[in-house]
């Protein structure tokens, strides 16, 4: 029997010959390996994600508040400029966090937890009530809401706590007891005084992936989510408008008019969009339909206008987003980086869930904002500092230092050379 050049033994192949048929999927996760393998890659995911989620809240809030806008003040834009002077400001922010050291974000955390202490203080005696809770303070022009700087301030100050009682890189749950959780109690007693049940949501999930990380047994997590029951079902009987709206998570429709208003309108929105959306700006329910279009419900706006691919694509950013973090925390070894990378990915993507699960109707509505997108800037400028925290961690992984100097200087410095302030740059001289 006759055998071909490529069946005998030692027989080269022919340079162009054509590979066999196969599976393409283990060279691509060839390929994908690779990739997450280089030390910036959790850098640049979370420098993709964060100007995705942003461009696309500053679109969203432009098309889902203009004709409120435009009926209040007599500008479409008035609540877009708003929003834009809030990331003006919290872009620099970001870049700013980016660039300081570890040790100042460990100091940070007690003067930031005080103060959001103190302005939870001041909010219970001088602080406006909207929409059944007391959260904000007015200055002039200025609107502040105090819980979402303790969002930050928690999750500095408690992974620092923690850090500090780390010995040989294990951290004890026992040093848990005190003084964390009677600062997070206290935390967030003061925002359920201001009847906030949403940020105080929040806090809890800060408060359990710090008791995650650091390996709390079983039985302890047991007794606070008990513990947290408790308290979630006292708020929810002593307030008549959670119970409706309790009411109308389960059957929305029974009170389409009422307390499901809100739920129903969301609903309409989503499924308007259909696959591809109704188009960037063409939403129907913006036209007072649906309430808080802008900020709590902006998530609908989105499904309305961009469709289901529209909703997929903010979903798998936040999913990135996430996973960016908590490569941060399992590829650095410092305990307090560790800790807090695990918290903020919590609280921000803990926050995005909660409010897009409301949006969908499989959770209850809290009014908390989808962070990065709905308008606020109370909300906007300390999610941008903590995601400015996050680029700081990611530089510490390993390799990831020498790849950015080996990168050369960033657009920043080399705009502050042009314009004579940065120094000189560094040109490759070739011989």
């Amino acid at each position: 029997m006759s055998t071909t050049a490529e069946e005998r033994p030692g027989a080269a192949k022919r340079p162009g010959a054509a590979k066999r048929p196969g599976s393409p999927f283990p060279e691509q996760l060839a390929t994908l390996k690779e990739l997450l393998e280089k030390p910036l890659t959790t850098y640049y995911l979370i420098i993709m994600c964060s100007a995705l989620l942003l461009a696309l809240g500053l679109m969203m809030v432009l098309s889902a508040s203009s004709i409120e806008a435009l009926q209040k003040t007599g500008s479409p834009f008035s609540w877009f400029i708003k929003q834009s002077l809030s990331a003006a400001i919290g872009l620099p922010l970001m870049y700013a966090c980016s660039r300081l050291p570890v040790k100042f974000f460990r100091w940070a955390g007690y003067p930031v937890m005080a103060l959001s202490i103190l302005a939870l203080v001041m909010v219970l005696f001088i602080g406006s009530s909207e929409l059944g809770a007391q959260r904000w303070i007015y200055i002039g022009p200025l609107t502040i809401q105090p819980s979402e700087p303790a969002k930050l301030g928690l999750v500095l100050w408690g992974a620092d706590l923690l850090a500090r009682r780390a010995r040989q890189g294990r951290i004890e749950w026992r040093q848990l007891l005190i003084p964390l959780m009677p600062g997070t109690a206290i935390l967030a007693v003061l925002v359920m005084l201001g009847r906030d049940l949403g940020t105080t949501l929040v806090l809890f999930m800060i408060f359990l992936a710090l008791l995650w990380v650091v390996g709390a047994p079983v039985k302890l997590f047991g007794g606070i989510m008990a513990l947290a029951m408790l308290a979630a079902i006292i708020m929810i009987k002593v307030e008549p408008y959670r119970m409706a709206r309790i009411g109308a998570f389960l059957d929305p429709w029974a009170d389409a008019q009422g307390a499901g208003y809100q739920a129903v309108q969301g609903q309409i929105a989503m499924g308007s969009g259909s696959w591809f959306g109704l188009g960037l700006g063409s939403s129907r329910q913006k036209w007072s339909w649906l309430p808080h279009g802008e900020s709590d419900f902006i998530f609908a706006i989105v499904g309305e206008e961009l469709g289901l691919m529209g909703t997929l694509m903010v979903v798998a950013l936040f999913g990135l987003l996430g996973y960016a973090g908590l490569r941060v925390a399992v590829r650095v070894n410092d305990p307090f980086i560790r800790l807090a990378a695990a918290a903020m990915v919590a609280w921000i993507v803990g926050q995005a869930t909660v409010n897009m699960g409301a949006v969908l109707g499989v959770l209850p509505i809290t009014g908390i904002p989808l962070p990065l997108v709905s308008y606020g800037g109370s909300a906007l400028l300390p999610t941008l500092a903590a995601l400015g925290m996050l680029l700081s961690f990611a530089k510490r992984e390993p390799g990831a230092r020498e790849a950015l100097a080996a990168r050369g200087p960033g657009p920043a410095a080399r705009a502050l050379s042009w314009l004579g302030l940065g120094g000189t740059t560094r040109r490759r001289v070739t011989r």
